[in-house]
């Protein structure tokens, strides 16, 4: 592409509401070329980022936003053949939380799926607060028990909620209810009310200990080693201050419950055979999906294990015997920062956080059975070798009842305490990896009220390539409902529509009494699909004009099918047309937008809709009504003058009985400069029209003195009005009347 198109691309996104990264719109020949700018086909990623960002240009499906806000591109994540592009948002320059949006696309550049948290920002926010930064830093701190430290608050929209609202955005940390807490606190900036918040540290607990000698990746050589992997980058273990253990040799730990440095081989064992998994099985990057990891601290003096947002932190058991540093537990903790470091990050209130915790449990379960390490067989618990406080495992992924935690979704679930608002997911990830009755030594699971008479697994692996899938089109304001819709697409998307496992995904969620979701994969053979983009995507037209754009379609999944356009959202006196009004998916159409000369000045959102057998696809223009025809007013006794009325004073005598009469032909001669916006009517008391002119035409011609006529074949007694008005904007201030005597 050359450098002139590259920025006229970049100038439409941009114009469309999408703020492209520099990175973008400076592309560098690549290694070894010829000098020229490559196509982006040469890299999947630059593709994919390209047709994400036309996506998000063109308002697609939960895409579209107001005039007030605008996308900005933040990462494109490879995984298991597609690529996962994310978006945050901004309402009149400030950052909205909940704003968050991701864009799929294969690895052609063809768009798959798009997920958003929130819709458009409609409602008007106000941008400067009343309440101060020190102020909700105060009110920020009421959230723990103990500050110990705290950051500058940023000013964001939060539409987390019923109504979207200006809000500061303070990070404070310390102690809650005797536990480490680093508290978001979203405070009203109007009111200085808690509006929402969300805590980093996310604590669990999870089993096994022992695993005898192990291969641990570390560094160093000669007489210096340290416990940091040197092949999965931020990966290291040490104590309570942060850095990495050291020693003269790479003989690590004794194998003592009370050793830290035993803990640490455990530990990085753990996050090791994590990272493997997820790159083996998942198709993931590291950690982070872009080749980074995270710290881990163990030592910690809590019978507890927690993520903070930036490391994991590991105690011991309440008999103080043995370190919380199994597999499980150390890939629960590591998997909220998957969850963090998915598209939506984390987000507030319990079902989330619910949700959150049972990704933990996922990512335990999945580690543990690709390690595969004797010393700790897999299983679908939760705590059962490190036997925390006692009590045996903490958690039952199988029958989450046994732990008396929900196995069934149900409306108390955002109430519910998180721990125990993950059971439903965690059942539902059971009985997808393996089934109500697996057989083989695997506990049979039971299927709440309503569901299914059974479910068949489909393997721990293919589970947890749908989850995953699932959690790349994860939003901020995810809840169950938004899960069961995600990981039915990423089924498809792996699997196919009309697949074993698509219906294995759909089975589980009945069994859990996850409700059907609007939209949601159908999971039959007749599943096709496509995309739908307008070219370009916006265009400013004066009253009385029009504007054009391409429709085009793409073919997606399953067979082409036909797609029937419309469109809604359009102001007042505004038309739509398409040409053809339907095609193939594979073609395209051209969409014509015509304003009348009383369509009101503005920016309005044009939802237009591609309606196939298979599938419902949106796009948005943006259109916006400016100005007059060509950006002239008219002035009585400037732009033209009423030279004669003598003509129509003089009174019209009946030549009938009654109000018959021959036709008359009443003269009005008017001088204007502007021959082509003119429109002249006479219109009679009972609000009959005469049009003595009418023109459509755009172009200024100096034409001097005319004289109009029109026949009028009927009269009544009383007012008559002449009414010259400029065709395009239609003022009617220009009038003069008489009477006419019959």
């Amino acid at each position: 592409m050359r450098r002139k198109a590259l920025l006229a691309a970049t100038a439409a996104l941009a114009m469309a509401g999408v703020v492209v990264p520099a990175t973008a719109a400076a592309a560098k020949p690549p290694p070894g070329s010829d000098g020229k700018v490559q196509s982006l086909a040469a890299d999947p990623s630059q593709r994919a980022a390209a047709a994400a960002d036309q996506a998000v240009a063109s308002g697609l499906d939960r895409l579209r936003v107001s005039p007030n806000e605008t996308y900005k591109r933040t990462a494109v994540t490879a995984g298991a053949g597609m690529y996962y592009v994310t978006y945050e948002r901004a309402y009149k320059g400030l950052p909205v939380v909940g704003g968050d949006a991701v864009v799929i696309t294969d690895a052609n550049g063809r768009v798959r799926d798009t997920a958003s948290a929130t819709g458009a920002t409609t409602q008007g926010v106000a941008t400067t607060p009343t309440v101060t930064a020190e102020a909700a830093t105060e009110t920020a701190k009421s959230k723990l028990d103990r500050t110990d430290d705290s950051a500058a608050p940023r000013l964001v929209v939060l539409t987390w909620g019923s109504k979207p609202r200006l809000a500061w955005e303070a990070k404070v940390s310390g102690i809650s209810a005797g536990k480490p807490s680093i508290q978001h606190v979203f405070v009203d900036a109007s009111t200085g009310e808690i509006a929402d918040s969300y805590d980093d540290v996310r604590a669990g607990t999870g089993n096994g200990y022992y695993y005898g000698t192990v291969t641990i990746n570390t560094s160093g050589s000669g007489t210096s080693y340290s416990m940091t992997d040197s092949t999965r980058s931020g990966l290291r273990c040490g104590g309570q201050a942060g850095t990495a253990y050291t020693g003269t040799d790479d003989a690590w730990g004794n194998g003592s419950g009370t050793n830290l440095e035993t803990a640490c081989v455990d530990a990085l064992y753990g996050v090791q055979r994590e990272w493997d998994m997820l790159g083996s099985w998942l198709g993931r990057s590291g950690i982070n999906g872009s080749g980074g990891g995270f710290p881990t601290r163990v030592g910690l003096a809590d019978v507890n294990a927690y993520w903070n947002g930036s490391y994991t932190n590991f105690g011991h058991s309440q008999d103080n015997a043995r370190q919380a540093t199994p597999i499980d537990v150390v890939a629960h903790e590591f998997g909220h920062a998957i969850f963090q470091t998915t598209p939506g990050g984390a987000g507030s209130g319990n079902e989330n956080g619910g949700i959150n915790e049972a990704t933990g449990d996922i990512f335990g379960s999945l580690t543990e059975a690709y390690a595969n390490n004797p010393n700790d067989p897999p299983d679908y618990q939760v705590g059962e070798e490190v036997n925390l406080v006692g009590q045996g495992p903490i958690r039952y992924m199988y029958n989450p009842s046994l732990a008396g935690d929900p196995n069934c979704w149900s409306t108390s679930i955002p109430s519910t305490e998180v721990h125990s608002a993950a059971g439903p997911l965690n059942h539902w990830f059971y009985l997808l990896a393996e089934g109500s009755a697996p057989g083989g030594g695997k506990p049979s699971s039971p299927i709440c009220s309503g569901g299914p008479s059974s479910v068949t697994g489909i393997t721990i692996q293919k589970a947890g390539k749908i989850y995953m899938g699932a959690l790349q089109r994860k939003t901020s304001t995810w809840k169950y409902a938004n899960i069961r819709t995600a990981s039915l697409a990423a089924a498809v998307e792996l699997y196919g529509a009309s697949s074993p496992e698509c219906a294995a995904v759909k089975a589980a969620w009945n069994a859990v009494s996850v409700p059907v979701q609007s939209g949601e994969a159908s999971c039959s053979s007749s599943s096709n699909d496509f995309s739908l983009s307008l070219s370009p995507t916006a265009g400013t037209v004066a009253p009385g004009s029009a504007t054009t754009a391409t429709v085009g379609t793409t073919t997606t999944a399953g067979s082409a099918q036909t797609v029937s356009l419309s469109a809604s959202g359009l102001p007042s006196g505004a038309t739509a047309s398409f040409s053809p009004t339907s095609v193939t998916s594979g073609g395209s159409a051209t969409l014509t937008i015509s304003t009348s000369t009383s369509t009101p000045s503005g920016t309005y959102t044009i939802t237009v809709t591609g309606t196939g057998s298979g599938a419902t696809h949106t796009a948005a223009y943006t259109l916006t009504v400016s100005g007059t025809s060509g950006g002239r007013s008219f002035t009585n006794g400037t732009d033209y003058t009423i030279n004669d009325l003598s003509t129509i004073n003089s009174p019209i005598t009946s030549t009938a009985t009654g109000n018959a009469v021959s036709p008359v032909k009443l003269s009005v001669t008017i001088s204007h400069t502007c021959a082509e916006d003119l429109r002249i009517r006479l219109k009679g008391p009972s609000g009959t029209l005469y049009t003595v002119k009418s023109s459509g035409g755009s172009s200024c011609t100096s034409f001097g003195t005319r004289a109009y006529s029109v026949p009028v074949t009927q009269t009544a007694a009383g007012t008559w009005t002449l009414e010259v008005t400029d065709q395009y904007t239609l003022d009617t201030g220009f009038l003069d009347s008489w009477t006419i005597t019959v």
